[in-house]
Parts: structure tokens; sequence; C-alpha cells
């Protein structure tokens, strides 16, 4: 399921997902060196590092805001595009990654790509037995509701026949 909320082929969409790659990136990164920082000893920089992450996180919201419409998204949507994300980092993403580490000889990065492969298919097959279930509970919800309303109808043609015909 590529994105259905806008034309991949759009430069302000490439745009947006660029700030939001970027965005996303500086608030890991600065939390990262917030913990340098701590480790360090140095609170006060740890400090504004941390506080600049909950900045960029924020920049990064607004992009993912733009990018993927709350008012379009629904948990069954937001469930198939962390499918497909997962699967790429696993299919596509990681495996490339790791064929360069293992020709460059990087054998602490050959190590990490293995690990995101597997983690990342496992988060996959998490995300694909989340959609499943909700699938199982929203059709079971479904038949309640349609038994439901086929009860509210029943009693309201039974209300309607008693009632006096206009002429």
């Amino acid at each position: 399921m590529s994105n259905p909320f806008h034309n991949p082929e759009s430069v302000t969409i490439q745009n947006l997902e660029a700030a939001f790659a970027g965005e996303s990136m500086a608030h890991i990164k600065y939390r990262y060196f917030a913990k340098i920082c701590r480790e360090a000893g140095d609170i006060a920089t740890a400090e504004v590092f941390e506080a600049t992450a909950e900045q960029e996180i924020l920049h990064a919201f607004g992009h993912a805001d733009l990018l993927f419409p709350k008012a379009q998204m629904t948990p069954a949507k937001a469930l198939q595009f962390a499918i497909e994300g997962e699967t790429y980092e696993y299919t596509e993403m990681y495996p490339k990654f790791r064929h360069a580490a293992v020709q460059e000889g990087n054998d602490a990065a050959v190590k990490e790509m293995d690990e995101q492969i597997a983690e990342s298919r496992e988060h996959a097959d998490m995300f694909k037995a989340v959609l499943e279930k909700a699938a199982k509970r929203f059709a079971a919800l479904a038949k309640v509701e349609e038994k439901h309303a086929n009860h509210y109808q029943a009693t309201l043609d039974a209300v309607n026949a008693r009632l006096p015909k206009a002429a």
C-alpha cells in the first residue's frame, strides 16, 4: 500500500518526506548526544540537547500530519504502512547495507545489519498479527452492529405498522 494521500512524484511530497526523516533523525541524534553528555556528567548540555530534541520531534509530527492526514488515517491504514515499512527494511534496505558492510569488511556493521533484519521481520510479523486480530474484531463488531440495526429497523417497522395511515 503506497501512501494514497499524496503523489510520490510531487517534489513537495519528496521534500516533506526528506524533512520528516531529517527531523526524526535530529531528534534521535540529540537524544543520543544528551545521553553521552549525562554520562560525562554535563547535565546542562544534556538538557539543551533534550529540549532541542523535543522541538525536533514536534517538527517531525508536523510533517507527518501533512504526509498522513489524521482525518484520512485509520488504525488499519497505520498498521499497513508499518508492515510495508518494516518489510522494506528486512527485504531490501538492510540486506543492501549488509552487503556493503561485508564488502568493506566492517564486521560490527554486518552484525548490526543482521540484528536489524531480524528485528524488522519480527516487527512486520507483529504488525501483521495485530492487523489480523483487528480485522476479526471489526468483523465481529460489524455483525453485532448489523444485529442491532436489524432489531431497531424491525421495531420501527412495527411502530409504523400500528400508526394510522395518512389519508
